[in-house]
């Protein structure tokens, strides 16, 4: 999360949104409210956003004490993500709960992937990479339509690349025999003296 933590810090009039002013914040509980669309996605997205668009509402509920912010994270809706077999976009719900501990210190560092240290002369933290975090690691590793219904023209060509990277391989794999015959015919030249020597049976 490190890096693009620091990407949302740079660019925070464009989060801004995303801002929760942790030292303005009085003891005890504290709810803030988002609607995530593809406005949001939008703004996340560096060219490798695993999710371009979706539509979700997220409930962060905060805790304030004297020493720590608990932040809980209630995300639900779903969000469009390329399927797997056929690159068509695919709709797959969301319906995730997290936990973030914020503590003030000198620098930004993780403590574990609940504990977050954030500089105490910032006094707030963005939290719209977190969000975006949450919903990718709530998805499924495998993404892919229901049988029968991905797009065929796409299956048909993926199906096609298969067979030929297939045959491909089995041709490497005919070459590599067959070097591997011709190292076990070759004879090495210092030997070839002893070939004449005579050898006694017993």
């Amino acid at each position: 999360m490190q890096p693009f933590f620091f990407k949302l810090i740079t660019d925070v009039g464009k989060f801004s949104l995303y801002n929760i002013p942790l030292r303005s914040l009085s003891e005890g509980k504290h709810e803030f409210k988002y609607d995530l669309d593809k406005g949001f996605f939008a703004l996340i997205d560096d060219g490798t956003a695993d999710v371009k668009r979706g539509n979700l509402k997220v409930v962060v509920s905060l805790k304030k004490t004297s020493v720590t912010f608990e932040l809980n994270f209630e995300i639900t809706g779903s969000v469009h993500v390329p399927c797997d077999r056929c690159l068509d976009d695919i709709s797959m719900d969301v319906d995730t709960k997290n936990k973030l501990i914020v503590k003030f210190g000198k620098e930004y560092s993780e403590e574990s992937d609940e504990i977050v240290i954030i500089p105490e002369e910032d006094g707030e933290i963005n939290i719209a990479w977190f969000l975006y975090e949450f919903i990718v690691l709530s998805l499924p590793t495998k993404k892919v339509h229901p049988p029968g219904t991905c797009n065929k023209a796409m299956s048909t060509k993926l199906n096609k690349h298969r067979a030929k990277s297939t045959d491909d391989e089995s041709e490497d794999d005919i070459e590599d025999d067959s070097i591997e015959e011709d190292d076990s015919s070759f004879t090495d030249s210092r030997w070839d003296a002893l070939k004449d020597v005579p050898v006694d049976d017993e």
